[in-house]
Order: structure tokens, then C-alpha cells, then sequence
């Protein structure tokens, strides 16, 4: 008899061999949906005579004791067993495993054809498997029913056979034959109370599993409505408080009141607020105006004006010129604004870009001869395509600069790493939703973006190299940092997914403290290339070092796997000391926020780990997601949005200027792709000359310097010693006089 357990069967039957040898025992092991046998129980662990897939199989039982499985014609296997009642068994058991397979088979099917972008929470995905593993118990009743059926009905036929024989004077039924058939309907049941005993241990388990994350929700539920109570009650404080304060107010204070700088402390007292009192009353203490403001309205309107002056002198002190502009700055959590010209005082920007048409084009009849072979070598349409050059999409990096003018103002050398830290979690933001290719750098290409006057930074970008492709990048921020990198990377098509790994290394330094940062990105992934919704992720570890302390920040950018428990797109950090302590640790999603908790104490544990207590967590970054209309334009932000904006006075190699870029954003996307192929052709004979002349050179012995970007020079590292290119200055001096003539001419088209 065969061994069943678990929806795995093993047990000795007779297989046909040939015509010589007919029939031999062999061990036959079910497991997984596959049939494979051996000639002996022992020779499982090192060889395997055979194997069928039931998901495609059919199970034919004409024959007495006889078993028939063929599988499309190609591989059959003939068995039989010892008795009608073991047969009977295994029977069951393949078709149990059949039915199996064909659901877990069309289960991937469905994964593989379609994405699910946001997955479900982890309490909802607890529900989802649960009702899935009922199902599939569901089904395994209904086959156990339907093979039920099938033996009783064979069983009731021999009874009543038997019967009519018995009343009619015919041909006793053999005993013999009865007993069997009551054996296969025993048989039959036997598996179904099994079964259904199964059914019911997973409905009580579940049952217990739902009820705790239940209360676990009640409890959350709980905690929050106190939580809003307790807001409440400190709003209506506060609105109280602010009642009598202007009840207080004479008609002079109030006239001196509309100095921009006391507005920003009273919003700085309201978020402290909301922290808890402790917070308060410290805002309080470093605010001498509230205090006046709550002295008895009674008191000389002479000592009032007088405290008053004391007051605005004393924050005047506190905060000096660059902290100032900072404050005026538009706030990071409303690009939106930046569209206005009254939000900024400067120039109006726009906030929308043509709509991106609906054209369809195969994309297998590009890529099936691409495979393996390098990215930027790919001649790709303008259809896969967002209307950016790789020197913008860099520059949306620096979207939250908010988080390095809060770096600047800090005064620990570890909380200045958190900030530095969730900044460079927040360049990958936008890439969640935006699966679409940059524009590949011409050779010269440039691409400047002068933020100063509202967002507080200008950048510029030169592509340095044709071959590899090599950009180099240098920014500053009016808070007084410098940022500044050399972007190359890896990237390969591997059939299903597109991996790009990034190969240059960014840096940051606070001039004013002479703290320095270095990093590398991690590698990202495009799923989906060829069927389904193209998604991306972003895995591996980051190190960023403050080269000044000794510092150091872990990053871990966690693989998204379908079947994980763990939250999409998570990051998690740890910043140490230079002597290897904790000092932060950081938790998030590379697409949603970032957070971060300072270490109190860390306890050693029974397994070696530490065990470490933070206070309480405090958001670093929130990223502003954009409005729904934007999904109609490459989902950029708004940001993403105004850097490809027509602008005045820029270098002539500057990617606004790039005429099939530019047609690509307004539509014209047949007559963009003509641009592309001419001025690609145009880059490559500009290659191919460039060869010769290197070749000339060394025909003839003389030294060759080949190509030389205009606003970056090749040196080296100080940090790391590598060979970089860095910027020399003299960009913005020269947009100043308009004085383009170092710059290439590299969009014009030929003749």
C-alpha cells in the first residue's frame, strides 16, 4: 500500500518495461505535482529513472488494476498495482496532485502577466493567503467528492446487480468482487474525512490568526482616536490662547506685527505644539514676544513697545542673513506653487507640458537582437522615451535641496548624516512611476538649471564622454553646501528586466564645517521589458562616509519579491560614530518617506545582537506626490515639468535647445524620431573622425589630446584618487556676458 501524507504519495508499483522484461516494481515518489520513480526505495537520494508533470498529464483506469498516464503523446507510463484498492489510492492521489498543479500553474501564469504596482498592506496579504489556501482545500474536496461518487455508484451497481440476481434466480455476484468495491468506497472516504479534517485545522487556525490582527487593529483604532482627542483639546488651548493674546495687543504692537520674521516663529510654536508641551514651553523661552504678549493688557503701552523692539532684536540676532532667505524660501511640500509668480516674486514657471499621445509600436521586433548588449549602443525610438535628457533626470535630484539646507543648519555631525541620508533616498522618488527612457547625451551636451531665486541652488551638467557615456555633474545651495558627481553605469538587457548599475561616485561638502560625504548609488531594475507593466526597483547596500569625522551611514535598499512580508520599496539605515556606535537608526520606503529615530542605549543580547532603544521616530523626508493629471504627462512633477522650459541666454549646447527632444514635447514624435537617427549619424561620424585624427597622430608620433569637455577638466580624486572630471568654474561668468564661443556646435543638423 502507498504511503499519503500531506498531498505527497510513495509506494512500490509495477511499471512496464519492454516487451522482454514486462512488467518491474519500482518505487514511485508524488510530490509537487510530479511523478518520479526509481527502481528502488534506495536509490532516491542520487538517481532518478523518469519523471511526468500531472499539470498536463492524462490518468486513464480502463483496465483491472492498470494505470494508464500520458503526457501529450510524448511520455507514457504504464502501471498497475497489487490490488483495485491500491490503485484506487494512487488514483486519488494523482488526481489530487493534477488539480493542483494546474492551479498553482495558472497562478504564475497570471503573476506573469500582469503587475501589481502598490501591493497590499501585510494584514491584508495575511487574509489573502488564507482565503487562497482555503480555496485550494475547496477544490481538493470537490475532487475527493467527485472520485466519492464514482465509487459508490460502482458499489451501489454491484449491490443492486447482486440483488436482481439473488430475486430472480440468476448467477450469484462473487463475494469477492463485492468486498473490493466496499474497499475502494472505504478507500474513498478515508481520504475525504482526511480531507475535511485538513479544511477544518486551517479554518480554526486562521480563525485564531484573524481574531489577534484584528485586535491589533481595534487597538490601533484605539490609539489614534486618542490621539485625535488629545489634538483636539491642544487645538481648542491654542485657540483660546490665541483669543487672549490679541485681546491683550494694543493698536501700536499690533501695527509693528508685520515684520515677516515674528509670523515664522508663531508657525514654529504651532508645530511644537503639536509635538507635546515640553516642546512648547521651550519655543516659549526662546521667544521673549510671547511673553510680552501675555503680560497684563493693562501695562504702559511705553514698556510694551519697548519689550517689543528687545524682542525682534533678539531674533534678528538669532538668525542670520542665509537662514533668512531660507525661510522665505517656497516650502518643499508645494511644488505647485512654484508656477505662481506671487509665491516667488520672480519668474513665472509653468506646471504642464503637452500631454503624451497614445502611440502603440512592437516592442519585441526592437529588442529580440539587443539582448546582451550595452544600453546606450540600442538605436531606441523616441516612443520609450520622456521628453528629459539624462542631465535633467539627474537634476530632478535635487527636488528635496530642502533636506541639505536642513544638513547645513546642524550642529551634530550624526543628525547632519540622517538628513544627508534621507536625501539620497529621496533622488530615487520619482522613478517609482516613471519607467520611461532619458534622452541619451550628445558629446558636449550641457544642461544648466538656475534655481537661486526660489528653490536656492543652480546646477550644471556637461556629458564628458561618448564612449563610455560619462556625465559630470556640480551643484550649490545658497545654505552653503556644494554637491557635485561623475555619472557612468553599467547596463545590460537580460530578456525580462533591464539591469543598470551605476558606476560613479557622488559627493557632498559643507564648506562652512568642512564636512565631506561620498557615496554610490545602488543598482536599479526594469521589470517587464517585453510583457506586462514596466516597474522598477532599486536593490543593494550604501555606504555614505563623512570623510572630515569618520562617520558612516548603512544603507540596505530591500529587493521587492511578491511573496515577501516586508513593506515595498524598503530602506532601512544606521549612522555610526567614528568609534562604530550607534547614534541613528533609519527606517522608510525609497518612494514614500524616510525616518529617524536617535539611539539612547544599546544592550547587548543572548545572541549577539544588539538590542537597541531610540527615541521616538521623527519624519526626515515626505514625498509630494504629484496630482493626478500628470500621469498623462510621463508622470513628472512639476519640477520634472519646468526643466526642459524654453529659457533665454543659456550655453547653445544646453538640452533645451535639442531639437528632437524638443519636438518629442510637443507631439511631433515622427518627425523627432528623423531628428534622432540624423543627429545620432552626425555623433558618429563626428567619432569616426576623431579616430582618425588619433591614429594620424600616432602614425606620425605626435601627442593627441582627443576630445576636452569645456566646463569640466579631468583630475584627480582628492578623496578617493580616482581620475574625475571636475568643474573649473567660469559657466556662469560667461552666461553673464552671453560669451559662448568655447561651445560646440552640436545640434545643428546636416544638410
Amino acid at each position: 500500500m502507498g504511503e499519503y501524507k500531506d498531498g505527497e504519495m510513495k509506494g512500490y508499483l509495477f511499471k512496464w518495461t519492454n516487451y522482454m522484461k514486462r512488467y518491474q516494481k519500482r518505487w514511485f515518489v508524488l510530490s509537487n505535482g510530479i511523478l518520479s520513480y526509481y527502481r528502488s526505495r534506495e536509490e532516491m537520494g542520487h538517481t532518478c529513472r523518469g519523471t511526468i508533470n500531472l499539470a498536463t498529464a492524462r490518468i486513464c483506469t480502463e483496465d483491472t488494476l492498470s494505470l494508464i498516464l500520458t503526457n501529450n503523446g510524448t511520455q507514457n507510463f504504464h502501471l498497475k498495482a497489487n490490488s483495485e484498492v491500491e490503485r484506487q489510492e494512487w488514483v486519488m492521489a494523482l488526481e489530487l496532485a493534477k488539480a493542483r498543479a494546474i492551479r498553482l500553474s495558472e497562478l504564475e501564469e497570471e503573476e506573469a502577466n500582469e503587475f501589481v504596482q502598490v501591493p497590499l498592506p501585510s494584514e491584508k496579504n495575511e487574509f489573502q493567503k488564507a482565503i487562497e489556501t482555503l480555496s485550494a482545500k475547496l477544490e481538493d474536496l470537490s475532487t475527493c467528492n467527485e472520485q466519492l461518487v464514482r465509487q459508490g455508484s460502482a458499489l451501489e451497481k454491484s449491490l443492486d446487480e447482486a440483488d436482481f440476481n439473488q430475486t430472480n434466480g440468476g448467477p450469484d455476484v462473487p463475494v469477492k468482487q463485492l468486498k473490493e468495491r466496499a474497499l475502494l468506497f472505504k478507500a474513498a472516504c478515508n481520504i475525504m474525512i482526511k480531507t475535511c479534517t485538513e479544511y477544518v485545522q486551517l479554518a480554526q487556525n486562521d480563525y485564531y490568526r484573524w481574531q489577534k490582527i484584528l485586535e491589533h487593529e481595534h487597538n490601533r483604532r484605539v490609539c489614534l482616536e486618542e490621539t485625535v482627542e488629545e489634538l483636539a483639546k491642544d487645538n481648542s488651548q491654542l485657540e483660546e490662547k490665541a483669543k487672549k493674546v490679541t485681546e491683550a495687543q494694543s493698536v501700536d504692537c499690533v501695527d509693528m506685527l508685520s515684520d515677516e520674521e515674528e509670523f515664522y516663529d508663531a508657525e514654529s510654536d504651532i508645530i511644537l505644539v503639536a509635538s507635546g508641551k515640553t516642546l512648547r514651553r521651550q519655543s516659549r523661552e526662546k521667544n521673549p514676544l510671547h511673553d510680552q504678549l501675555d503680560t497684563d493688557s493693562g501695562a504702559s503701552s511705553d514698556l510694551e513697545e519697548n519689550n517689543f523692539v528687545k524682542a525682534q532684536n533678539s531674533n534678528s540676532r538669532r538668525k542670520n542673513d542665509s537662514e533668512k532667505d531660507m525661510d522665505k524660501m517656497v516650502d518643499e511640500t508645494d511644488y505647485r506653487k512654484q508656477g505662481d509668480v506671487s509665491s516667488v516674486g520672480k519668474r513665472k514657471r509653468r506646471i504642464y507640458i503637452p500631454e503624451k499621445p497614445n502611440y502603440s509600436i512592437n516592442l519585441w521586433a526592437i529588442m529580440k537582437n539587443c539582448i546582451g548588449k550595452e544600453l546606450t549602443k540600442i538605436p531606441v525610438p523616441v516612443n520609450f522615451n520622456e521628453p528629459l535628457s539624462t542631465l535633467q533626470r539627474l537634476t530632478e535630484e535635487y527636488e528635496y535641496s530642502r533636506l541639505l539646507d536642513k544638513a547645513s543648519r546642524c550642529k551634530d555631525s550624526c543628525e547632519q548624516m540622517a538628513f544627508v541620508a534621507a536625501y539620497t533616498v529621496s533622488a530615487y522618488a520619482t522613478t517609482s512611476n516613471r519607467s520611461s527612457k532619458p534622452f541619451n547625451p550628445l558629446l558636449g551636451e550641457t544642461y544648466e538649471c538656475d534655481r537661486m531665486d526660489d528653490l536656492g541652488w543652480r546646477c550644471l551638467s556637461e556629458q564628458v564622454s561618448h564612449h563610455p557615456p560619462m556625465l559630470s555633474q556640480y551643484c550649490e545651495g545658497k545654505s552653503g553646501w556644494k554637491c557635485w558627481q561623475e555619472f557612468t553605469m553599467s547596463s545590460k538587457f537580460r530578456g525580462k528586466y533591464l539591469q543598470i548599475i551605476p558606476l560613479g561616485i557622488a559627493h557632498l561638502e559643507f564648506p562652512d564645517t568642512g564636512h565631506h560625504y561620498t557615496w554610490r548609488k545602488v543598482t536599479t531594475y526594469v521589470h517587464n521589458i517585453i510583457f506586462g507593466r514596466l516597474w522598477v526597483d532599486h536593490q543593494g547596500e550604501m555606504d555614505i562616509i563623512n570623510h572630515t569625522t569618520g562617520d558612516k551611514c548603512h544603507l540596505k535598499f530591500v529587493a521587492y519579491s511578491y511573496f515577501s512580508r516586508d513593506t515595498p520599496r524598503k530602506v532601512t539605515g544606521v549612522v555610526y560614530d567614528k568609534e562604530g556606535n550607534h547614534q541613528w537608526i533609519l527606517q522608510g520606503m525609497w518612494d514614500n518617506k524616510m525616518e529617524g529615530a536617535k539611539v539612547l542605549k544599546v544592550n547587548s543580547s543572548g545572541n549577539g545582537k544588539p538590542v537597541v532603544e531610540t527615541a521616538t521616530y521623527k519624519l526626515l523626508w515626505k514625498r509630494v506626490m504629484p496630482l493626478l493629471e500628470y500621469e498623462k504627462m510621463y508622470n513628472f512633477t512639476v519640477l520634472a515639468c519646468q526643466l526642459n522650459e524654453p529659457e533665454e541666454g543659456v550655453a547653445l549646447t544646453d538640452s533645451r535647445l535639442r531639437p528632437d527632444q524638443r519636438l518629442m514635447e510637443e507631439t511631433k514624435w515622427d518627425e523627432a524620431n528623423e531628428v534622432k537617427l540624423k543627429l545620432e549619424e552626425k555623433q558618429r561620424a563626428n567619432r569616426r573622425q576623431l579616430e582618425c585624427e588619433a591614429q594620424q597622430a600616432a602614425a606620425e608620433g605626435r601627442a593627441y589630446t582627443g576630445y576636452e569637455p569645456v566646463w569640466f577638466k579631468q583630475q584627480s580624486d582628492p578623496i578617493t584618487g580616482n581620475p574625475v572630471h571636475i568643474y573649473q568654474g567660469r559657466y556662469w561668468e560667461c552666461k553673464a556676458r552671453q560669451d559662448w564661443s568655447m561651445c560646440p556646435d552640436i545640434f545643428s543638423l546636416p544638410e
